[in-house]
């Protein structure tokens, strides 16, 4: 039940760091295929330019990547990410 609150920011978790946040710096870095260590470094660089100063480690990362995958946003194929278009890709 703890995992629930990590998703949204709230008094322990910064707003820039709530993993659906994070879910969402990850989507903007996917202008295409990418590796998971391109998408990492796009990612670590973009909040860098963004004066972010919050530091995520790469499990935290990991964690927001994932629930990427579970809301269908984002899928793995031959090693690369991408992001799901589900306008072009109706059910």
């Amino acid at each position: 039940m703890r995992c629930v609150f990590v998703l949204l920011p709230s008094k322990f978790i910064e707003p820039d760091q709530a993993l659906l946040t994070l879910g969402g710096q990850i989507l903007l870095q996917l202008t295409g295929p990418l590796s998971v260590a391109e998408t990492w470094d796009r990612l670590n660089h973009w909040r860098s330019e963004q004066q972010m100063n919050s530091s995520v480690p790469f499990w935290w990362f990991a964690l927001a990547l994932d629930v990427t995958f579970s809301i269908g946003a984002v899928q793995l194929e031959h090693g690369l990410l991408r992001k799901i278009d589900h306008a072009s890709h109706p059910h």
